[in-house]
């Protein structure tokens, strides 16, 4: 078993009983050092207290194991938006949000996601000020990627 498989059997079970998702962990070893990166995600957007808890409970982990030896680096942070949507709860989380597809016919879209149905979704084009509707089934996505929207008129 390899330390990226071995790390993620000892953390996953107390993060994902606290309520979140190891979605990626990283071992890198510049020279004598070695660096442990764990993100993580959750429900909702992750906030830094979640973070700092999250980074706690890891920690006290790493401090009894023997896995590591010598000094090392956490880091613990949640995805970033370019991330791509792979997975049911990444699209549960992101209804109301514009996505990026493109469909295995080489097909792509740019509208947001207005609901999510067990195997198809919604999404609503604008087109110069013009919505189109769009059902999707979801098997023919190839990639999906949330878009960054700086401001949105419907927020508050």
């Amino acid at each position: 078993m390899s330390l990226t498989q071995s790390l993620t059997a000892l953390l996953l079970p107390d993060i994902e009983n606290a309520g979140y998702f190891l979605e990626e962990l990283v071992v890198s070893k510049p020279g004598d050092h070695c660096i442990l990166t764990c993100v993580v995600d959750g429900p909702a957007p992750l906030n830094l207290d979640e973070v700092t808890l999250l980074s706690r409970l890891i920690s006290e982990h790493l401090d009894t194991s023997t896995l590591i030896e010598g000094t090392f680096t956490l880091e613990v942070t949640s995805p970033g938006v370019d991330r791509p949507l792979t997975q049911r709860r990444h699209w549960e989380k992101n209804v109301t949000r514009i996505i990026a597809m493109v469909f295995h016919d080489g097909g792509t879209l740019t509208a947001r996601l207005t609901h999510l149905g067990e195997s198809d979704a919604v999404f609503v084009e604008n087109i110069k000020g013009r919505m189109k509707s769009h059902t999707v089934v979801l098997a023919d996505i190839k990639r999906a990627q949330v878009q960054v929207e700086f401001s949105r008129k419907d927020e508050k």
